[in-house]
């Protein structure tokens, strides 16, 4: 049995399957994503959800599912499965054998006497999937049928039916073309042998996403149905359905699929699984390389790319990339600030320690190759620029104080990554001084100081560090406070005070390291990551759920994060040394278990704050799963 297996008795239970997915992303930025079963459950569920850059900035799902029928002497089975009110239909699940992951998702159908395989895989280069029909066992002639489900829309909207649709259709080499609006690529869906395309134009209306009727989202779909395409297949004959923005030869698609499962790590295990999923955050496009904050719904964020970049390539040997990724970034960089979010004609600024998180990155590109003349060379004056800009003053009042410290925030924006906003305001401003801006700040000057030699900056980071102690530290309490704002100061527990102890430059001495990071364990640590506030606190929030406000409330107010516990267990080895390496190791292999729990291989972005700690929020996460890679490296490096 592979390292990640379900059998029959797990599939056809709903309630088990349809809380676990799969995202599978390919190098152009495209995604393929649903559950277990096929069934979707989300809006941004898709078989093809591809960047359509000529309508906006979005990924869109052009291809949102297929239903495949069998058919023997004139007996009809249809395998496929979606919600309706009331009901699913077909029930397609039911004749489910097992899922398997290695190395590609890999379903088994069994249906009287046939015995059908459906294996799943993108295009690494292009916009395009392919769904191989294997028939391991048939005693009579067989017919499939696949239907396809249009939706051609942004995967943050839904279809309805509509008279603009065009019902038209080009035929192509052993298939169809579709394009059902003018602004839109055209879609291509070809089988790898001759086959017939019947034309059937129709609505299918009120498919319906559970998990966007439970965040408290419209979740009723309508999906056009063009018609359906119909082969016949021999026992042992595979057949491949290809969707696609571009013609594909058929006569090319068995090759084209042996050689994109020969590309892929094979999940055996829990360290390839992560080095896999590490691999789809990784965009290629335009001549740009960026990484994906997290499936399904995110797009690039400029304080995830740095937090995640060293982990997700520096982390699996792969020093190219983590430079294509930096020079990327460094375009976007206005004055002293990098985007929070998007870049060009999209782009919002609003985030105070994105530029600070970029020294980090480099420096552990230094960690890892030794190679500080390339940093030097590349990136020295943007550094230096990022400094004198947040000294002198720049957007959002983020400026340096007299004490050295750096001061931040506006009314109505939260600009840390604690950055939740509801309609009355963000929930967690933490306007002032926060914790981890300072230890970010110091760690930058201390590191420019190591690359330019300038003793200024090296003079100025030792006045932050004897500020930040006493304006930060508590002798009584025994830990840092999480935002200071002139004589106000916040002490409420939170994981933002671990960056002062894990950072290349640690501002804090030995000894409150220690007694920082033993109030973090007790307080924050499980076995998914950090708390985002101590549970005794009046404001923790212990389960992520409802709708989007209520959940904007838990977001950082208890729920749990997996990355920042990679600076957790960075400073916890710094303090403990070899002693700490069979508790890092432990909380590592406790990861195991989320493999075959919510995002299938991969890392949830949150989890409940309260036990059993259950996953939330977008099913694989960039940081979360860098952070993992990282902290594994960590324990070899020791």
């Amino acid at each position: 049995m592979s390292y990640i297996h379900f059998d029959k008795s797990q599939l056809i239970n709903l309630n088990y399957s349809l809380e676990r997915e799969i995202i599978r992303t390919n190098r152009s930025g495209s995604y393929t994503s649903t559950t277990l079963i096929g069934c979707n459950t989300r809006k941004y569920h898709g078989l093809l959800v591809v960047p359509q850059p000529q309508i906006d900035s979005q990924n869109h799902v052009l291809l949102s599912t297929v239903h495949e029928k069998v058919i023997q002497h004139g007996a009809s089975f249809n395998l496929g499965i979606s919600k309706f009110p009331g009901n699913y239909s077909p029930r397609g699940h039911k004749y489910l054998e097992d899922f398997d992951s290695e190395p590609i998702p890999k379903l088994t159908y069994r249906v009287g006497g046939v015995l059908l395989q459906k294996e799943l895989i993108l295009d690494s280069n292009r916009d395009r999937v392919m769904i191989r029909y294997t028939l391991l066992d048939a005693h009579s002639p067989t017919l499939i049928r696949i239907q396809p489900f249009l939706a051609f829309r942004g995967y943050h909207q839904l279809m309805k039916a509509n008279d603009q649709v065009n019902r038209a259709y080009t035929p192509v080499v052993n298939g169809a073309c579709f394009k059902l609006y003018p602004s839109y690529d055209p879609l291509y869906l070809q089988l790898s042998k001759e086959a017939t395309f019947h034309s059937q134009p129709d609505w299918y209306y009120n498919i319906e996403y559970i998990q966007e009727r439970e965040r408290g989202y419209p979740y009723q779909e309508d999906l056009f149905v063009p018609g359906y395409l119909e082969f016949e297949i021999s026992k042992g004959e595979s057949v491949i359905f290809s969707a696609g923005l571009s013609d594909a030869d058929p006569k090319t698609r068995n090759n084209a699929f042996s050689k994109e499962i020969a590309r892929r790590i094979p999940r055996n295990n829990f360290e390839n699984c992560l080095k896999n999923s590490a691999g789809q955050f990784i965009r290629r496009r335009d001549g740009e390389v960026r990484v994906i904050a997290g499936y399904p719904w995110f797009g690039w964020w400029g304080r995830d790319t740095f937090i995640a970049a060293p982990g997700l390539t520096l982390a699996t040997g792969d020093k190219e990339t983590f430079l294509e990724i930096m020079d990327t970034m460094s375009k976007d960089l206005k004055g002293a600030l990098f985007p929070n979010i998007g870049s060009g004609d999209f782009t919002n600024m609003t985030s105070i320690d994105a530029p600070l998180w970029f020294f980090w990155s480099l420096q552990n590109y230094i960690t890892y190759t030794g190679d500080i003349k390339t940093i030097r060379e590349r990136y020295l004056g943007k550094l230096r620029g990022i400094i004198e800009g947040y000294k002198t003053g720049t957007d959002f009042h983020i400026h340096m104080q007299d004490s050295g410290l750096i001061w931040g925030g506006q009314e109505g924006l939260s600009l840390t990554w604690m950055d939740a906003i509801t309609p009355d305001g963000p929930v967690t401003p933490r306007i002032g001084c926060p914790v981890e801006i300072q230890a970010l700040w110091y760690n930058a000057l201390r590191f420019y100081h190591e690359l330019s030699g300038e003793r200024d900056y090296e003079v100025l980071a030792f006045k932050v560090k004897e500020s930040f102690e006493k304006e930060f530290w508590s002798w009584e309490y025994g830990y840092l406070a999480d935002v200071v704002d002139e004589e106000e100061k916040d002490w409420s527990i939170r994981p933002n005070m671990v960056f002062a102890t894990s950072l290349p430059y640690p501002i804090l001495d030995e000894e409150k390291c220690d007694k920082v990071l033993e109030v973090v364990k007790s307080k924050l640590l499980t076995p998914r990551g950090l708390r985002s506030l101590a549970p005794d606190d009046p404001g923790y929030k212990g389960y992520y759920h409802g709708n989007q406000i209520s959940r904007d409330h838990a977001y950082h107010n208890g729920t749990v994060w997996a990355w920042p516990l990679g600076h957790f267990v960075e400073g916890y080895l710094k303090v403990h040394g070899k002693a700490a390496k069979t508790f890092v190791e432990k909380i590592i292999k406790g990861f195991d278990g989320v493999m075959t729990q919510y995002g299938i291989g991969t890392v949830a972005e949150i989890y409940d704050g309260d036990a059993p700690h259950r996953p939330k929020g977008s099913v694989s996460q960039a940081w979360s799963v860098a952070e993992l890679l990282r902290m594994m490296d960590l324990v070899k490096r020791i």
